[in-house]
């Protein structure tokens, strides 16, 4: 039973003050999203840091949802994953991580890199040639309007990892940082 103790005490090392890993629905979502309202409530958090908070896990878990349909369970396994907020001083952490098709690697990478490659101007063009529907994306959004958003509202760049499993899956690692501070990042 250490593991447990080990586990809580790393949880408080990195400032961890939500953590769910398994399978997504939009359930779970509204319970980790309420979860995490509540949390902040208790802390006195800012409306405008709340908010920015809250629309970047919204982002966070529908991109956790959309990729566990767009392989097949059935083959690869369940599609676990997960999500973690931590609280700082200065800032929120939130990080996701999911299994996703090896071959939908290249696409979303090279789109997280071109968007971390704007600024604040170019991400808000960026937004509205997407919402026009003028980028060339899927109906669905492909991997552009969330994450497009995710970097307008955290005001930083997007961290993000890809892990090989296996020949078939890889795991999709996200970081954002959201500004506690008035007046820091974000729109």
């Amino acid at each position: 039973m250490k593991y447990i103790y080990d586990l809580h005490k790393t949880m408080l090392r990195q400032n961890l003050i939500l953590v769910y890993e398994g399978e997504f629905t939009q359930e779970v979502t509204k319970s980790v999203l309420a979860m995490a309202e509540r949390n902040m409530d208790s802390f006195g958090e800012d409306s405008s840091v709340k908010r920015k908070v809250f629309n970047v896990m919204v982002e966070c878990l529908q991109n956790i949802c959309k990729h566990a349909e767009s392989f097949d369970v059935e083959t690869y396994g369940k599609n676990n994953a997960i999500f973690m907020i931590g609280k700082y001083d200065e800032a929120y952490v939130i990080t996701s991580g999911n299994a996703m098709p090896n071959e939908k690697v290249p696409s979303i990478s090279r789109k997280l890199e071109e968007i971390n490659l704007l600024d604040k101007e170019g991400l808000k063009e960026l937004y509205k040639s997407i919402i026009k529907g003028s980028d060339g994306l899927s109906p669905k959004g492909g991997a552009g309007l969330g994450f497009v958003d995710m970097a307008r509202k955290s005001g930083q760049k997007l961290r993000f990892d890809f892990e090989p499993i296996d020949e078939h899956l890889t795991f999709f690692s996200l970081k954002l940082t959201i500004s506690r501070v008035k007046g820091a990042g974000g729109d």
